[in-house]
């Protein structure tokens, strides 16, 4: 299956484009703010609340950041004017990281002072592991000037994560979405199995709920899901303490299960122009999300 799943991931950019359009409308809203505020309507009638994504990263130039920038302003404005219960997702790159640090800075500032007015919350996305230190410094220096209103991602299959979490999160802390991982990583940096990489995110899901931050937890895979809510329940804790995670159309069924159950949860909705790169990437970064996509189209909506 893990080889078919490959082969389906690195053929998907051979297929004609309306053909992954019309597989990727079930994960991702469109291409404007228009689209991803009435799937988020739909969402949010479902009792989900939301975090909002402009498609695009790794720019070629700053002066490319800029657009992007101007968009999250007018979301974030959108998200206040339309009463969503929503937030926004910003991946660093996307704002610079690679380029230019300090206009990354600047670009994430302009955001959260919006967001800030709107008493919103940005996420810092956590990309593959050159930008790893980068993009915790960034959440730093963030966090000192905007309390309360920025976050940002760790990855569990990471070895370094609880060093991380308890030398530099915890203290501090930091309002954190866990998940497992998406890029590919080398052995020495990543856990590549299953199971460590499961143990992993369970016990730094442990870590950080009895530490007291607030949590972000983003599975699809429902053993995590079950043991997140073991670890909730022996601590005792009220669900305004975390919150679940998943990507829009994958598992829908898995989502009312969890908001069923009385708990929080949160649909990251992507929308935007770079959609087709944004699919054919995810896809072949991480083959194994293939059976989601495929699961999220059959399975009854």
């Amino acid at each position: 299956m893990e080889a078919l799943n490959r082969l389906i991931a690195h053929t998907i950019p051979l297929f004609p484009k309306g053909f992954v359009g019309h597989l990727s409308r079930h994960y991702i809203a469109g291409p404007s703010i228009d689209d991803a505020v009435r799937v988020g309507r739909e969402l949010m009638r479902e009792g989900c609340c939301l975090t909002m994504d402009v498609l695009g990263e790794h720019i070629r130039s700053t002066a490319e950041a800029e657009p992007y920038c101007r968009k999250y302003l007018e979301l974030l404005d959108r998200i206040a004017g339309e009463g969503l219960d929503a937030n926004v997702s910003i991946k660093p790159t996307q704002m610079g990281m690679a380029l230019d640090m300090e206009a990354c800075r600047r670009n994430f500032r302009r955001i959260l002072e919006s967001a800030r007015r709107h008493g919103n919350f940005v996420r810092i996305d956590m990309e593959d592991t050159p930008y790893t230190d980068l993009t915790l410094d960034l959440h730093e220096g963030l966090v000192a000037c905007f309390p309360g209103n920025v976050g940002v991602v760790i990855q569990a299959y990471l070895r370094r994560c609880m060093e991380d979490v308890r030398d530099r999160l915890v203290p501090g802390g930091a309002n954190l979405r866990i998940c497992k991982g998406i890029y590919r990583e080398p052995r020495e940096l990543a856990y590549q199995g299953r199971r460590e990489i499961r143990d992993s995110f369970l016990e730094l899901t442990r870590e950080l709920l009895a530490a007291g931050n607030y949590l972000g937890i983003a599975t699809h895979d429902e053993f995590l899901v079950e043991g997140s809510l073991r670890i909730i329940d022996e601590l005792s804790l009220p669900p305004e303490r975390y919150e679940f995670q998943m990507l829009l159309g994958v598992l829908p069924g898995l989502r009312r299960e969890i908001l069923r159950r009385g708990h929080r949860l949160r649909v990251y909705v992507p929308f935007g122009e770079a959609w087709f790169a944004y699919s054919t990437r995810r896809l072949k970064e991480n083959p194994s999300l293939v059976n989601h996509f495929i699961k999220g189209v059959f399975r009854p909506h």
